[in-house]
């Protein structure tokens, strides 16, 4: 499984899911991102693969006609990409180990529901809690907003003083 991460918004992008991953596959996966994010792909600038024998020249040749620098990594510096290892394993902890995989395209489901959920709604802490898919807070709405004229405390002050004064009248 291909991930490929927006560093500045923590968004991965699962590629596709096959038991034994070979060159020409990792080059399709690399065609079909790149096709996905269209006039996007002009705001990256760095591609920073792994050091595995599927990346290969024509892997990298998807890229530099989109001005996509791609880095060699060092070997066995998993550091140098911290972002992307970070996020590949937060998919291993959280999608394949609550769920028994039974094929590939189950795999497919649920990796794919577990991308929706880790782009809209997990929050992140290097973007202030925000999911990469969400711009900024959501402000509150009105529903779930408390009434100016409602006895509900707003501070732990208030809350404080309020249970004081209930006590007080039970008495």
């Amino acid at each position: 499984m291909p991930a490929f991460l927006e560093h500045g918004t923590r968004r991965p992008h699962l590629t596709g899911v096959i038991a034994h991953p070979a060159g020409q596959w990792a080059v399709q996966q690399a065609r079909n991102l790149a096709a996905d994010f269209g006039t996007r792909m002009k705001s990256l600038r760095f591609m920073l693969p792994d050091r595995d024998t599927k990346y290969t020249e024509a892997f990298d040749a998807v890229f530099p006609p989109e001005d996509v620098a791609v880095l060699l990594r060092a070997p066995r510096a998993p550091r140098m990409n911290a972002h992307c290892e970070r996020v590949i394993g937060t998919i291993r902890r959280e999608a394949p180990d609550h769920v028994l995989i039974v094929n590939e395209a189950h795999a497919r489901r649920v990796l794919g529901r577990h991308q929706d959920h880790y782009n809209g709604h997990r929050p992140h802490q290097g973007r202030s809690q925000l999911p990469p898919d969400v711009s900024e807070e959501p402000r509150p709405n009105a529903s779930t907003a408390t009434p100016a004229n409602s006895h509900a405390p707003a501070s732990p002050a208030e809350r404080s003083t309020s249970t004081d004064i209930q006590l007080d009248q039970q008495r």
